[in-house]
């Protein structure tokens, strides 16, 4: 399975996350597949995210983490989801 998740980088008491797509076998700082953007619990500002590669990711199968699931609800990437996937869905019944 295909996940959304953190990936820990930084210094000790200093760190910053990737946002990346990454195998679920593989290990938390691992080999990753592509990496989405960033995330900085520490910066007021601290989160940059590619909205178009998320939900993309997302459409294909991609399971997001739950701290990466509100992060992507802060960009409203899980937003962009539904309205692709259930406007597909009600076109062809009108």
């Amino acid at each position: 399975m295909v996940r959304i998740r953190l990936t820990r980088m930084g210094k000790r008491n200093r760190p910053f996350y990737r946002i990346v797509v990454v195998d679920s076998r593989k290990k938390r700082d691992g080999a990753y597949i592509e990496s989405l953007g960033y995330y900085d619990p520490l910066k007021e500002d601290g989160i940059k995210l590619n909205v178009e590669r998320a939900v993309e990711w997302v459409l294909k199968g991609a399971q997001p983490s739950d701290t990466v699931r509100d992060i992507f609800r802060k960009f409203g990437v899980m937003k962009k989801v539904h309205e692709i996937k259930y406007k597909k869905e009600e076109a062809p019944s009108e």
